[in-house]
């Protein structure tokens, strides 16, 4: 006798398979900034603040960290069986950032699932503990991506954008082949892979705007975390700070183990890891992002044969407006969602 649930499951099934035909068919080609937004800091700003988008509605849920911490995760509901895209954030970002918005809905569209698993005291929620979360924080990403797995029954795959995809990329490195027993295929977006370089990039001329903005809210967050732990880093210190240089000194580095602003960025960046990565893994950076110099790019002969290195001219730090103006996301999305349909053919 057939069960009550196998039809549901078959249209769960077919449900999946056409949202995913209508994304291969829909697969974008290059990326060109669309005339009326020149220049890598127009296109990052205009991403970030005048681009509409379509909003997903989102479920939170909180998670305990093995060390007795806590994150907050949300999640896209979709059919029991669909794959599942894991998303990891930038820089005092979330699910309310442009990029996560224009993933999460485009994954949902697709009839997946998703999860946004937010960094240690991201999402409006502080932490518990005194450290919060880094550029390399790969002990992190390892059991978010367990946990998923282990919850899914469906592929997952993994997206990371800016120090989300730094993160991801030393990960899948760090993994190598026990990589693809967690995730099918992976994206990286405007990561910085050289920390060292992308930290002297933002400690000048108008990137310092970027950086002021960065610091606003890991100001505010180191402040309430020396309140509830005194003595654990110099507060006027950290309150003069003006570059990111003088705050991972002060903060970051001295809470996650290393031991200044050097020895940090030297260990958590990603570029040294790339050869072993073995894991189709798909690297978009835009040559003209403020955040890290076209030169410090990785070559083809510094990634393994698993990496596509995708470098368009254009589009800022994970700024890939497209079409006409006031622009749309769906062009990053789509690029992602076409080379996951492709590697796993």
């Amino acid at each position: 006798m057939q069960s009550r649930a196998e039809p549901v499951r078959a249209r769960e099934r077919a449900q999946v398979a056409d949202a995913a035909g209508d994304a291969r068919r829909a697969a974008p080609g290059p990326y060109r900034a669309p005339w009326w937004l020149p220049g890598g800091n127009a296109q990052t700003i205009w991403a970030a603040l005048f681009t509409p988008d379509a909003p997903t509605a989102v479920r939170r849920e909180r998670w305990e960290t093995p060390d007795g911490d806590a994150v907050v995760v949300d999640r896209v509901d979709g059919p029991a069986r669909a794959p599942l895209l894991a998303l990891f954030h930038g820089l005092e970002g979330g699910s309310a950032s442009h990029y996560a918005r224009a993933l999460l809905a485009h994954a949902h569209a697709r009839g997946w699932r998703a999860a946004l698993p937010h960094f240690r005291g991201c999402g409006g929620e502080p932490n518990r503990l005194p450290r919060a979360y880094h550029s390399g924080d790969t002990a992190e990403i390892d059991w978010m991506l367990r946990r998923l797995a282990g919850e899914a029954g469906a592929p997952v795959y993994a997206a990371g954008v800016s120090l989300g995809g730094n993160a991801l990329l030393k990960w899948l490195g760090e993994r190598g082949p026990d990589a693809a027993g967690v995730v099918r295929a992976a994206a990286a977006v405007s990561a910085p892979v050289d920390l060292t370089a992308a930290g002297e990039a933002l400690g000048r001329g108008f990137n310092l705007l970027y950086t002021r903005n960065f610091l606003a809210t890991m100001k505010r967050k180191a402040a309430a975390k020396l309140g509830r732990f005194p003595g654990i880093f110099d507060g006027p210190r950290v309150a003069r700070s003006r570059t990111l240089r003088e705050f991972d000194d002060l903060v970051t580095a001295p809470l996650h183990g290393f031991r200044d602003v050097a020895d940090y960025w030297l260990r958590a960046s990603a570029k040294p890891w790339l050869l072993q990565v073995r894991v189709p893994t798909l690297v978009i950076n835009a040559r003209n992002d403020p955040f890290l110099p076209a030169a410090h790019l990785p070559r083809p002969d510094e990634v393994s044969g698993h990496v596509t290195l995708e470098f368009p001219d254009t589009g800022g730090h994970v700024g890939f407006v497209h079409g006409r103006f006031p622009g749309r996301h769906d062009w990053l999305p789509g690029r992602i969602a076409a080379f996951f349909d492709e590697s796993t053919r």
